[in-house]
């Protein structure tokens, strides 16, 4: 159980709360780099901040105020040239940096005041890299943008996957450290909505632990069945830090939009079989999956994440701690909130949180605890390679979240060799 005072600094996201503080250490994912291709100007809500996203005809990427410095208009109505973005309401023009390049009036009014030189606009920085665009909104000297272990895998089949969660963003990443509610939340639970209301086949947890390492945090667990000589065990699946859930094949952010709502973001990779290689996808599609059934107004939770997004909801906006009966089953959720407060600690001492990566050697490809590496590296036959999720010999569909664009269903299955849908 966490003090109110505590419960509210891990939630508060804005600029200058210490939370906030700790997280713009951090490169966060905002968007897919394809949303760009026919609207090159995107409005972007980012910690508490109103952006305005934007890819000028030269390609190169800015993430500014959403209001111009001029007269406030809103910029994401602006237009994008070879450099920059002009204001749609007196044509300034501001570059990736914030730099004002041109303020047409004024220049022709008086032009050896050089006005545009005296005013700028709050700016960060921005990378596209496998497929997202990410944002950094921290101090200088920025980290790299961390290039993990499956960002460079080739041969494989890849999907981007937004859903807007109005919950807080610490409800969803406390999720990915809890092993336990696997057994519950996805299997029990599931189960009885499908009709078997007896547990039968349903393994439960024997044994669960977890580790800190250089990236985040490793969780393993023993089933029925299992063993400690298990990969789920020996290997374990990863808390990310400081806001992720990587399984093995696909990475789960909770980025926070502001203190009420998240964006989750989800990268899916799926390795083709062998004998559809070589391919080379030319752009990884992007899409965005409801969360509420617009018909009853009741969560969906007929697939995976939006029978976490029903959990995280479930707590209310705002999770209260301080009503909170902790268990065994909780270890990993204390330990990455004591984590969490201890990084606090850190920068507020001038010093760097937990796992920024600044070597760039190392960020070539920062390898991670992945489960079954061989078999997504490897892909099986087209026979028995049916998709994220799926079983041998089931062809069930996109089981992680609801929604998927027949389009992208489309285009998996080609990729992977199987029949076609007319």
């Amino acid at each position: 159980m966490l003090s109110e005072t505590d419960n509210n600094t891990l939630m508060q996201v804005g600029p200058g709360t210490p939370m906030g503080d700790l997280l713009r250490y951090y490169w966060m994912p905002i968007a897919a780099v394809s949303e760009l291709n026919d609207r090159p100007v995107k409005p972007v809500r980012l910690m508490g901040e109103d952006l305005v996203l934007y890819r000028d005809h030269e390609g190169t990427y800015g993430l500014l105020d959403q209001h111009c410095p001029h007269r406030r208009a809103d910029l994401s109505y602006g237009w994008v040239e070879d450099c920059g973005l002009r204001c749609n309401y007196h044509g300034w023009k501001f570059d990736q940096d914030g730099r004002c390049l041109d303020q047409p009036f004024e220049e022709t009014a008086n032009p050896s005041a050089h006005y545009k030189d005296r005013v700028r606009i709050k700016s960060y920085k921005v990378e596209a890299k496998a497929g997202l665009i990410w944002a950094y909104m921290g101090p200088d000297p920025a980290p790299l943008c961390p290039t993990w272990e499956p960002f460079t895998w080739e041969n494989g089949f890849v999907q981007i996957v937004f859903s807007e969660v109005p919950c807080n963003w610490l409800q969803c990443q406390e999720n990915s450290i809890d092993p336990v509610h696997f057994e519950w939340l996805h299997s029990n639970w599931g189960a009885a909505m499908k009709g078997n209301r007896d547990g039968q086949n349903i393994a439960s947890h024997l044994k669960i632990g977890f580790d800190e390492f250089d990236w985040g945090f490793v969780y393993r667990r023993v089933m029925e069945g299992g063993s400690v000589d298990d990969e789920l065990w020996t290997v374990g699946r990863t808390c990310l830090w400081p806001n992720c859930l990587f399984t093995g094949d696909h990475f789960e952010w909770r980025v926070p939009i502001d203190d009420e709502n998240t964006l989750s973001v989800g990268w899916f990779f799926n390795a083709v079989p062998p004998e559809r290689r070589p391919f080379k996808q030319e752009s990884i599609p992007y899409w965005y999956s409801p969360i509420k059934d617009p018909e009853t107004g009741r969560w969906i939770t007929s697939h995976v994440m939006n029978q976490d997004f029903v959990a995280w909801v479930g707590q209310a906006t705002y999770a209260d701690r301080t009503q909170e009966h902790l268990g065994d089953s909780d270890r990993g959720v204390i330990a990455m909130r004591r984590r969490l407060m201890d990084d606090i600690k850190v920068i507020a001492d001038g010093g760097e949180p937990k796992a920024l990566v600044r070597d760039p050697e190392l960020n070539q490809c920062v390898t991670l605890p992945i489960i079954g590496r061989e078999r997504s590296l490897d892909g099986a036959t087209v026979g028995l390679r049916l998709g994220p999720g799926q079983s041998v010999g089931q062809d069930t569909g996109f089981v992680f979240l609801y929604g998927q664009p027949p389009a992208v269903t489309q285009a998996y299955r080609e990729a992977m060799g199987l029949p076609v849908e007319a």
